[in-house]
């Protein structure tokens, strides 16, 4: 981009700067970063999506019209048509590089900001990067109170953007032009850190963004940020070490750390090395194939019998790349025997340091498990415990070949469409899912086959996320197919997407299963004595304010998607749905545009038990029985909690 503005010149002549407004040095800016790891190096921002109004029109808007007009593919730029729903795209993308690259997110002003802190949230509990540039009232305050501007009379200063704060790993405000250069380097920072990585936001007052501004030229040129894997201080590995050879019944509980390190080579040597079997948390499926040996499925809350059954025995916990969220450790009752240890390896020290473990390693996944391979030769679990880790395996395999197979039911459940969907889909394609009861039918069912296969968005659990996550996907790797799995509750919430994908040529495949209703939350209503209260999709009556279980409500979803130019292909009804519905899958993965695929299904039809539990607190006092027979079960569940020191 040439800019046409006077420039400061050397003694030599050569320019030192560039006359440019706020926001073209931005773009350019932006451009031109690049993250290396290792040998890969690719482009850190490789787009940006948004959508104008006041605010950005003029800032952002025009800069990014300049760049595309002077160097097309420079920064391309995606219409969306949520906010919410860009933050989204750039997070399935940002995972699909594994954190390497990214999209920027840009909106205007008032609610066109406040709509992407959902998705900044999401990004942050995910620890996926991800850039907001959010629009802002003026920093002159010369139009003072602005279109859309809040106004608090304790504090004039405090405006949407400021929302993002709690929900931003980094925050900071450009309220002079001379800012951006100290602002956009610091942001740059924290988006290429692993172990601090998540929604980075710079808020942009609209009058700043279009103020002039003297660039030096050392700003807009290439600049390269190193991902950094750290390797185990000698001290903290060794106690690993001693503690991985006093254990006789060990298990790896495997997140997403392992993915984004690209270490599942490394943890399919370690374990090969050693027998210890692996439990993966949602984030970390992947990390080996199903069928490998030492793999025991999904474990925790949504687990298998088989990773809780050896958890719960485990003398000692080695986890690695996970932050051991509630459904990872059962609500803590997932490791149950006396004494047990856990050894955290992490690059982030918070994640490290949990449950107040005393054999932290604060390090790369990747460089951990090569140490500690190196370290352990000659190391192997007990006999008896290998024994029993096949066994719990093969039994919860056979279980899992049950659920999948088809019933031949009028409507199929749930699990029979997964295990429909699974029979359409070639190894390296990329399943999308991220609310409802869908993540943890999933977490315990999905064989997943290739280490980017699965991508289910589960620290946040976003309803809406699906459509959105699965372009993102697909932008971020054009050569998979990527099957999008959404209940009817999450589709009505973020379906707009659809046309984006349409607009621009995405090819994804969306199994739309609709159930008439809040399915997961009505399994959790059930199960916590609340009858499914509130969670059905039916008419309601005007007098008894009922929702009437027989009176369905008249809508029409297939035709909802045909109506963004979608192709549609419907299941119908009846013994066999589940066979044609892999037909279905099969034609929509052979066909060369997006296409959806819709499918009833049977929403009491649940998925094998993995003797997980979840906390849910019950109500202490109730009058209905159910809700009584509920909290005796909860305090069941509750004296099985451990503090988890270890």
């Amino acid at each position: 981009m040439t800019s046409t503005l006077p420039t400061a010149t050397g003694a030599d002549d050569a320019p030192r700067t560039r006359t440019m407004t706020v926001a073209q040095a931005l773009v350019e800016f932006l451009a031109n970063q690049w993250t290396v790891d290792g040998d890969v190096r690719e482009r850190t921002i490789a787009g940006t999506l948004g959508i104008f109004g006041h605010g950005n029109v003029a800032g952002l808007g025009q800069a990014l019209l300049q760049s595309h007009l002077a160097q097309p593919g420079l920064m391309p730029y995606h219409q969306a048509r949520n906010e919410q729903a860009m933050v989204h795209q750039a997070v399935g993308y940002a995972r699909m590089h594994r954190r390497r690259g990214t999209l920027a997110a840009a909106a205007s002003v008032g609610p066109g900001a406040a709509n992407m802190l959902t998705g900044a949230a999401l990004a942050t509990a995910n620890r996926l990067p991800v850039l907001l540039l959010p629009s802002d009232t003026f920093a002159t305050r010369v139009a003072d109170p602005v279109l859309q501007q809040l106004e608090h009379p304790h504090d004039l200063g405090l405006q949407v953007t400021d929302a993002f704060r709690p929900v931003s790993r980094f925050f900071d405000r450009v309220q002079r032009p001379e800012q951006l250069f100290s602002i956009a380097l610091a942001a740059m920072r924290v988006l290429t850190d692993p172990a601090e990585t998540g929604a980075v936001t710079i808020a942009l007052p609209e009058d700043v963004q279009a103020e002039r501004l003297e660039v030096p030229v050392e700003f807009l040129e290439p600049r390269e940020w190193h991902l950094r894997r750290p390797v185990p201080e000698p001290g903290e590995l060794a106690r690993a070490v001693a503690a991985v050879r006093a254990a006789r019944a060990p298990i790896v509980v495997a997140g997403g750390g392992v993915l984004y390190s690209g270490a599942e080579q490394e943890l399919a040597a370690f374990v090969e090395a050693t027998g210890i079997p692996v439990g993966a948390t949602q984030a970390g499926v992947g990390s080996l194939p199903w069928d490998h040996p030492q793999y025991l499925g999904g474990i925790g809350a949504t687990g298998s019998t088989a990773a809780n059954r050896i958890a719960a025995s485990a003398d000692l916990v080695v986890g690695v790349g996970t932050r051991y969220s509630d459904f990872t450790t059962a609500s803590r009752t997932a490791f149950q025997r006396q004494g047990v240890r856990f050894v955290n390896i992490n690059v982030a020290p918070f994640d490290a340091y949990k449950h107040g473990t005393r054999l932290p390693v604060v390090a790369d996944a990747r460089s951990a498990l090569e140490a500690l391979t190196a370290a352990l030769q000659g190391y192997e679990v007990a006999a008896g415990h290998a024994e029993r880790v096949a066994s719990e395996k093969a039994s919860w395999d056979a279980v899992v070949d049950r659920a999948l197979a088809p019933s031949g039911a009028e409507l199929p459940g749930q699990p029979e469409v997964i295990g429909a969907v699974l029979a359409a889909s070639d190894p390296t394609d990329v399943l999308v899912q991220a609310a409802g009861s869908l993540p943890g039918d999933l977490h315990k069912l999905w064989r997943v086959r290739d280490p980017l296969g699965y991508h289910v968005e589960y620290a946040f659990s976003t309803m809406g996320y699906e459509i959105a996550g699965g372009i993102g996907v697909r932008r971020g790797a054009p050569d998979r197919d990527v099957l999008v799995m959404v209940g009817d509750g999450s589709y009505l919430m973020l379906h707009t997407e659809l046309l984006t994908a349409v607009a621009e040529g995405i090819k994804i495949v969306v199994v739309l299963v609709q159930n008439h209703g809040y399915a997961s939350i009505g399994n959790l209503s059930e199960s916590v004595g609340s009858n499914r209260f509130g969670t059905r999709y039916r008419t309601q009556d005007p007098v008894t304010f009922d929702f009437l279980d027989e009176q369905y409500l008249p809508v029409d979803l297939a035709a909802n998607a045909r109506s963004y130019g979608v192709d549609v292909l419907e299941v119908p009804r009846g013994p066999g749905a589940a066979e044609r519905l892999t037909e279905a899958v099969r034609a929509a993965k052979a066909a060369d545009r997006i296409t959806l695929v819709h499918v009833e299904t049977d929403p009491l039809v649940p998925a094998p038990d993995g003797e997980g539990w979840w906390d849910v607190p019950v109500a202490a006092i109730s009058e209905l029985p159910s809700t009584t027979d509920a909290r005796t079960a909860y305090e069941r569940g509750v004296a099985r909690q451990k503090p988890l020191l270890g």
